[in-house]
């Protein structure tokens, strides 16, 4: 059952939501040669608790970090650590969810580690139209389908794949609600989305095959051929006409 939240529900969303924002872009800002993902998570750890935010993600199933720090192969939950340094060219998802006063804001971006290959940056690019593109078809009334169809067509058009394993979610006082948002879909098919619903879009883009394996710290995810990957997401509220972008 997809939630429908109240005014005063919305109003606690949308402030999660822009903490959640202020923290990724602290936290972007750092993603730098010779910066450790550790360093990263801690800077993120410091402007979450400035904020007066929790982190979402310390605990959740056991997740050890603060944030998500996903380089370059790994497409999600990779976990910051000391011995990480990013180096030129590299490419780092961060994924950073908290939790204030009750409610949750999900957002996430991959930035580039100073000068990147064309085609990173390309991988970069189309993960974030294909976000916008889904983005542009969410409204009260529009069916999870269509969204899922948004995504898939823009990756897949570029000669990307998409992620079959992880998926977009419905948000609130928890961080995962219904309904679940495929990479991949077919359009007028799905649950449909009512009006003052919210939902974490996401795209999980890879550069080559979309089948993955987790790693042995038993959260990092990467393709088979260990070709990049690319993560994009943001946090809206369903209207009448449109959606409204929380994580801005």
């Amino acid at each position: 059952m997809i939630l429908v939240k109240s005014d005063s529900e919305i109003s606690g969303i949308r402030e999660s939501c822009r903490i959640a924002a202020m923290v990724l872009d602290e936290a972007g800002r750092h993603a730098a040669p010779g910066v450790t993902t550790k360093d990263i998570e801690t800077i993120a750890a410091k402007k979450i608790k400035q904020l007066g935010a929790k982190s979402v993600c310390l605990g959740y199933n056991g997740y050890p970090g603060v944030i998500c720090t996903s380089v370059n192969s790994v497409i999600v939950h990779g976990i910051p650590s000391n011995k990480q340094k990013l180096k030129e060219g590299d490419i780092i998802s961060i994924d950073v969810s908290v939790i204030y006063r009750g409610f949750c804001g999900d957002v996430s971006k991959t930035y580039p580690v100073g000068a990147i290959s064309a085609e990173a940056k390309r991988l970069v690019e189309v993960t974030e139209s294909s976000v916008d593109n889904a983005i542009k078809k969410c409204r009260a009334g529009c069916r999870v389908g269509d969204l899922s169809s948004a995504i898939q067509t823009v990756a897949e058009s570029a000669g990307f794949s998409v992620s079959r394993d992880f998926t977009g979610h419905g948000i609130g006082r928890t961080l995962h609600q219904d309904p679940v948002i495929p990479n991949y879909g077919r359009a007028g098919t799905g649950l449909r989305l009512p009006e003052n619903s919210c939902i974490a879009i996401e795209a999980m883009v890879h550069q080559g095959s979309w089948q993955i394996k987790i790693l042995p710290d038993g959260w990092a995810a990467v393709p088979l051929d260990g070709k990049l990957s690319a993560h994009s997401e943001h946090t809206v509220l369903v209207k009448k006409d449109g959606c409204e972008i929380l994580t801005v």
